[in-house]
């Protein structure tokens, strides 16, 4: 048994099937705009924290 009682054949199945449908180069732009959307939104949240903490400092004293 796999994840959640779904084979690794199953899984590989689905895989082949999105393959075919999508293609090869379409997938890697979509992965490619994944990461960056991510990379940009663990920017934006350091960003954020490393803005707020002055700001928590001052009202401390």
């Amino acid at each position: 048994m796999g994840i959640g009682g779904i084979s690794i054949w199953q899984i590989l199945i689905i895989l082949l099937v999105i393959l075919v449908l999508f293609g090869g180069k379409k997938i890697r732009n979509m992965g490619s705009d994944l990461g960056e959307g991510l990379k940009g939104f663990k920017k934006a949240i350091k960003d954020e924290d490393t803005e707020s903490k002055p700001e928590s400092d001052s009202e401390e004293k």
